[in-house]
């Protein structure tokens, strides 16, 4: 079993889009996860929205690079609660339908066959059983949609999420039928945890995200990198996993996230999965 790589488009937001689409395809990678991230990416979901042609744009760029839009990843805005997915005003929730609804109609005109959210938070104005039953109700609405539209849907478990550790992550893609995780070991490892304790999630992935990561940084090296990255490939052929393998730094003024060479690091991370992929 090989499972093809794909890379995340946004790890390079010094370049134009189109430049960070030539790179990606120079890399040899067979996929890009798209970054549809408001404020904060090439591609901002309001303006591709507003632009009926967009998508099918887009297609045809990835197409004439030789690659697949592997992820839609859509992020409604650069602070995870002003448009959380279950936010208290019915308003931000209703905007936040709506812009799920646009994203899996635009990932399908760029025959793409996952989109990511994330999950939401929680609301320190309420009881935090109330932040995760809408949590729950809003997710299942996302997952009935994706379903509708041929879509695999996937949430990302994150720092400063609903779900901040993998038992909390597994609790809620089991209270939710049919919902995925966009799996991203760096988010946990950062906090200290163990693979052991992140490796059950791998049975419920649908996409994932790799890059270095520690005790205490979300992003590093690879060479000062702790996840068994080689382990978790073998866990995947058990599993029966189907999805991308993503190459996932990004470069931002959060978390450390801009201190270390993204390319030199992309393109080691990449041979080494590639290695362990093929075996």
């Amino acid at each position: 079993m090989t499972f093809p790589l794909a890379c995340a488009d946004f790890a390079f937001p010094l370049l134009s889009h189109e430049h960070a689409l030539d790179l990606i395809a120079m890399l040899g990678f067979e996929g890009v996860d798209i970054g549809l991230f408001e404020g904060r990416s090439h591609l901002h979901p309001s303006r591709e929205f507003a632009n009926a042609s967009a998508a099918k744009t887009l297609k045809k760029k990835v197409a004439e690079r030789g690659l697949r839009v592997a992820d839609v990843f859509l992020q409604t805005d650069p602070d995870f609660k002003t448009c959380a997915v279950n936010h208290p005003d019915a308003a931000c929730r209703a905007k936040a339908r709506d812009w799920f609804q646009k994203t899996l109609d635009y990932a399908a005109a760029c025959e793409c066959p996952h989109v990511t959210t994330l999950p939401g938070v929680l609301f320190d104005e309420e009881p935090a059983a109330n932040s995760l039953a809408r949590c729950h109700e809003e997710l299942a609405w996302r997952v009935e949609r994706a379903n509708a539209a041929g879509i695999v849907f996937g949430v990302e478990a994150h720092v400063g999420s609903i779900a901040p550790t993998p038992q909390q992550a597994l609790e809620l893609v089991e209270s939710v039928p049919g919902l995925t995780l966009t799996l991203d070991y760096t988010h946990f490892t950062r906090d200290g945890v163990a693979d052991s304790q992140i490796e059950p999630l791998v049975a419920h992935a649908s996409h994932f995200h790799a890059r270095g990561a520690r005790e205490g940084r979300l992003q590093c090296s690879f060479q000062d990198n702790t996840i068994d990255y080689a382990r978790i490939v073998d866990v995947m052929k058990n599993e029966g996993y189907s999805g991308y393998l993503g190459v996932e730094y990004v470069w931002i003024d959060w978390e450390h996230c801009n201190e270390v060479d993204n390319l030199s690091e992309t393109i080691l991370l990449r041979d080494f999965l590639k290695t362990k992929a093929n075996r």
